[in-house]
């Protein structure tokens, strides 16, 4: 598929669907973008699609249909877009290192493909204190998904959640307690952490709506 030059074609686009809740559209959208005038359309949208695919039948489908709606809160950036959010710090990596992460349609520098979403889950962020941290949520999808890469954020508890092809089953948090919660090696990395996550899926969070709502 080519880049799209038209309205048209980016219309069409953002028809692809990546999984049965998901189309591409649902992840084009970028403030940096937006605000700045660099059109966020992927370079190479065979790629793009191919990653997000795996991102979303994989993580995200499975996630929505246990803790309840997802919300996006930023996902795909072409290089361009990227590359500015870098350099005027706007909280974006390099171009390399954002390479198989949120830039889909790059492969990274050893040529694996892999894509990354912000996600917020409204239900989860709703019931912060009967869970007691966003620990809970982090343990639940390293035991569950195979996610690549986890990075949680103090705004709404939202989260870096990535596939590639080559995982490294990590997980990081700015949101309090800040720092590394796991990775390969660790003590903690094997094994059931149910403990942590007691009363996963919470009733009401799916088909139910937040528990605002």
């Amino acid at each position: 598929m080519k880049k799209p030059q038209s309205m048209r074609g980016l219309e069409d686009l953002g028809r692809v669907r990546l999984s049965p809740n998901f189309f591409l559209r649902d992840f084009l959208y970028s403030e940096i973008a937006v605000i700045h005038g660099i059109p966020n359309i992927p370079d190479d949208p065979d790629l793009a699609i191919a990653a997000g695919r795996k991102l979303c039948e994989e993580l995200l489908e499975p996630l929505q249909a246990t803790l309840g709606r997802i919300a996006i809160r930023s996902a795909y950036r072409n290089a361009a877009v990227n590359e500015f959010g870098n350099r005027n710090g706007l909280n974006c990596a390099s171009n390399a290192a954002s390479a198989a992460d949120h830039i889909w349609d790059r492969r990274d520098a050893e040529g694996f493909m892999g894509a990354t979403a912000t996600v917020a889950i409204p239900c989860v962020w709703d019931r912060r204190h009967e869970i007691g941290g966003w620990q809970a949520l982090a343990w639940w999808i390293h035991d569950h998904l195979p996610y690549a890469s986890l990075c949680f954020f103090p705004k709404l508890w939202a989260f870096n959640i990535q596939w590639h092809e080559r995982p490294r089953r990590t997980i990081r948090s700015y949101a309090e307690p800040r720092g590394l919660l796991t990775k390969p090696g660790m003590s903690n990395h094997d094994g059931s952490h149910a403990a942590f996550y007691a009363g996963f899926p919470m009733p009401g969070c799916v088909n139910g709506g937040s528990a605002g709502a």
